[in-house]
Parts: C-alpha cells; structure tokens; sequence
C-alpha cells in the first residue's frame, strides 16, 4: 500500500510568527520568496519531536550514535558516498559553515572565490572574516547555467584560498555534472585552494537523470581539501530547528575549521538533532512524494511563464526555486513591482543579479497557481 502526504492542504501560516509570512502580515500579498516550503514537515519528523518533548528533559545532548548512522547511511543511500563518522562536525546552519570555511582557510586577507548570483551570504562572509571576495558571474548558453571557466581563471590569484561552491545552485538550480565538478577540483588542486560546498539543498534533485554528486565524493585527493556543508532543513522542511553538519575527511583541515568555531558557534538544538535522525532515517518515502509535487509546480511555473512577456527562465534542475530574468521587461523594481501586484518574491540584487527575482514553488498548487495568475495580471495591466 502507497503510503499517502497530503501536499494539497493550506496551512495558515499567518496565524503564527514566521519570517516568510509575517514580512506580509495584514496585506493581501502571498509569498514566494525565502526559502522554506510551505508543507507540513513529515509524520515520521513529528512523531519523533513529540516524543522527545514528552520525555519533559532539555538538557545539554551531543549528537548519539543512532543520529550518526541515520546520516552515514542516508548520504550512502541518496548520493552514493560513504563517509566516515570523524569527518562530521555539527552545526546550528550552514551559514556558520561557509563563515567558518573563510576562517579556517588561509589568513587575514587572503581571497575567496564565488560566482554569481548566488545566496547572499556566500557574498557576505569573506568581508565577515577580513577576506576578500573575488567573483565573476556564471553565463546561460541559451539552454542551461554554466561557467565561464576563462573567467574563473582569471579572477582566481595567488592569494585565493577558498572556492566557494553552491551545488545544487541556489538560485539558478544547477545540479552540476562530474565534468564540472571535476574541472572545479582540478582548478583547486592547481592553485591550492579549499572548495566549501554548500550542499543544502542536495536532497531536492528534480531531474532524475542528473543525480546529485557531492564533489567531495570525486575522489580522495579532491575530499582531502573539502568542506561539504549539509542539512536535513531544506528537504524535509525544518530549517528552523537549526542543524547542520559539516563533512571534513582531512583531519588538519578538522581541527582548524573546530579552532574557528570555538567560542563563537553554539551546540546544536536539540530538537535539530532529533528531526535530524528521523528525516535521514524515516523519511524518505516522503521526500519521494515532495519531489512528484515539486516536479509538477516546475510545470505550472515553466507554463504560467508563456503568459508573462518579457519574463524568462530555465526550468531548475534541483530546489524548488525558480530564477526569473525581468530584465526584458523594463522594469526598474521587478521584485517591488510583484509586490505591487500581490506576490512578494526575492529581489535578485543581494545575489548579485539585479533585474532577476527568485520564486519559490514549494507550495501548495492551489497557492502557486495563484500567484502566477497575478504576476500574468501585473503583467498584463501595463500593456
């Protein structure tokens, strides 16, 4: 018997403090903008938190050998790599990871690498920690972002001592190959460099023929100079429960980015690590069901994109965000334009992409279409 998740259902999220529906609180403007999903976290997360709570006892808890397994056992199973348990070290998000990777990688000054657009704290954490940010932007060949590996080369310099990575892309949802995996690996191998690679969202690969392959998992000469950032938060949903773990197999590289930590990044929540063990290890029938509806709401935003002139986009490969360029649209404000129009979405000039915005469809299709019937209406009313 298949086991059924209701995807369908509305929760009012209004109703209760939270920054994705609150930045609205009071307008009639439906958001599709930060990135957390508007779903019910799975059964299997919940029960496991209640039963937590009723044991009635908070008190200070390392992460146990049942979390470690669930972990080991669920990157094996999802994305083929075997990882030991020494190479973890726990973190409240992976944000403190990709500050920590500033710190534990070279010295004051020193550069680190990225290309935009990207997340916004990718570009905020080398100033964060007296680094210096280098980019260049990834190009669109007219079917898919990609590299401009002459560019990369010639922005990376003597002083780079982290290449910062984001795979799946957040936000132009490239889940990248093993050649370009590979040719990112050689490049740090070349000139010495680090590679932190936020892999948050790697549990929410749409395309089932591009799985996600962790660089790291290359091979062991690219793993001995990598700090793979992952976490349960994306895919099941959790991400205020605050847990993340870092993946570090060379030991030195260890031991630094843990001297960075010390003092600055707290433990792990408790109930973080709880829904942690229960998402790795319960819950994959449910991320199965998440990524059918996924797929679907790609469809109705690659659809509903036919009626928006000047609006374009390539259909993401992973997330559930899709990255429009309004550009062809001449409008100054796109984001604040949506707005007007009712939908609030992410403006994309913190990624470094002014003219874009980012559209999260991991809602329910009844919320989503909505949406884009009035982004088609805005659009509409200024013809």
């Amino acid at each position: 018997m298949t086991e059924y998740f209701d995807f369908d259902r509305r929760i009012d999220r209004g109703s209760l403090p939270g920054e994705k529906w609150g930045r609205y609180a009071g307008r009639d403007i439906l958001p599709l903008w930060v990135a957390d999903m508007d779903f019910a976290a799975p059964a299997a997360v919940i029960d496991a938190l209640k039963a937590r709570i009723d044991h009635g006892v908070f008190g200070y808890t390392d992460p146990w050998p049942g979390l470690v397994e669930a972990v080991i056992e669920g990157i094996a199973r999802d994305h083929g790599w075997r990882i030991e348990p020494e190479w973890l070290v726990w973190l409240p998000g992976v944000v403190s990871g990709l500050n920590i990777a500033c710190q534990a990688s070279g010295e004051a000054g020193d550069e680190v690498f990225t290309a935009t657009p990207v997340y916004p704290p990718f570009l905020a954490a080398p100033a964060n920690n007296g680094r210096r940010l280098v980019s260049c932007p990834l190009v669109h060949d007219g079917t898919r972002w990609g590299w401009d590996r002459e560019a990369v080369e010639a922005a990376i310099g003597p002083r780079t001592r982290l290449f910062m990575l984001c795979n799946p892309h957040n936000p132009v949802g490239r889940a990248f190959d093993r050649d370009e995996l590979a040719w990112i690996a050689t490049l740090a191998e070349r000139h010495d460099m680090v590679i932190c690679s936020d892999e948050i969202h790697c549990g929410l690969v749409l395309d089932e023929d591009r799985p996600h392959l962790p660089i790291a998992a290359l091979d062991d000469a690219v793993a001995q100079r990598s700090i793979t950032l992952m976490a349960p938060s994306k895919t099941w949903n959790i991400a205020s429960l605050y847990c993340a773990l870092a993946i570090i197999p060379n030991a030195a590289l260890r031991r630094r980015f843990r001297t960075a930590m010390r003092g600055i990044v707290p433990h792990v929540n408790l109930l973080g690590l709880v829904a942690c063990e229960a998402a790795y290890r319960d819950g994959e029938a449910w991320r199965r069901a998440l990524l059918d509806v996924l797929r679907k709401n790609r469809a109705r935003v690659d659809t509903a994109l036919r009626g928006m002139p000047g609006v374009h986009s390539t259909p993401p490969e992973a997330t559930y965000l899709a990255w429009l360029d309004c550009r062809d649209t001449g409008l100054d404000d796109p984001a604040g334009f949506f707005e007007a129009g009712g939908v609030g979405l992410s403006d994309g000039s913190p990624f470094g992409a002014p003219g874009f915005v980012r559209l999260n469809f991991g809602c329910p299709p009844a919320t989503l279409d909505a949406a884009l019937d009035r982004m088609q209406r805005a659009l509409r009313s200024r013809l």
